[in-house]
């Protein structure tokens, strides 16, 4: 059984899509956050490799009762993102065996992805997957084993050879399994290339169908001569 964890952030406790906000506005940043993470969550359901979690930046009661979709969720934990992600996939492997960690930033993720994903965690043997995202990064990375917090660590995120790092960090003896590369939603530069790969999915969920057109959307706002 392979779980899922889904990193969020909740509106009004973190700052989210600032780089977005900075070119539609806090209001609409935070409106086509809340529809990724919908899309996230409903691809991740209907996959149906094992329980899906939302893991949460925050403590505070009122995160959770903003997520209230969510049928379960756990604390990402203090630190800086690699030592967030350490502590949220040991868990999953503690509890279910092997997980996957994703964020709310590709909600173009076909779900047959995570089902490849979580065949190729089903051994005995020390295995990861990763899927690379177009920025240098990555969109989901999947273990069936723990792996030592300094290797989460020594990684510089956010940077474009983010992935390269992270795959030499986590070390030689592991198996590797590299999934379907896709766009991330960072930035307004972001909104043609993600919604090209929503409108390649040949059997969209209605979250999916819903943020297509929001990014479609956004896409006109942002291009027209008034903004």
């Amino acid at each position: 059984m392979t779980a899922i964890a889904i990193f969020v952030k909740t509106p009004g406790l973190s700052p989210v899509k600032t780089r977005l906000a900075a070119s539609l506005g806090e209001e609409d940043a935070i409106e086509i956050y809340q529809q990724c993470a919908a899309a996230v969550l409903s691809a991740a359901r209907v996959a149906d490799i094992g329980p899906v979690y939302l893991a949460l930046a925050e403590s505070a009661s009122v995160a959770v009762d903003y997520w209230q979709e969510a049928e379960r969720t756990i604390q990402q934990g203090s630190g800086n993102l690699g030592q967030r992600m350490a502590h949220v996939m040991s868990i999953l492997v503690d509890r279910h065996g092997s997980g996957l960690l994703l964020g709310a930033d590709a909600p173009q993720l076909d779900s047959a992805q995570l089902q490849r994903a979580a065949r190729w965690l089903e051994s005995e043997r020390p295995r990861c997957a990763i899927g690379p995202a177009r920025d240098g990064g990555f969109w989901t990375v999947g273990s069936n084993h723990k792996v030592p917090l300094e290797r989460w660590t020594r990684v510089a995120y956010s940077r474009p050879d983010t992935l390269e790092q992270f795959v030499q960090s986590l070390g030689n003896e592991t198996e590797w399994l590299q999934l379907r590369t896709l766009t991330d939603l960072d930035t307004v530069t972001d909104l043609a290339p993600l919604s090209k790969e929503l409108q390649r999915l040949r059997h969209p969920l209605p979250t999916q169908q819903s943020i297509l057109k929001a990014i479609l959307h956004f896409k006109d706002k942002s291009s027209s001569p008034e903004t």
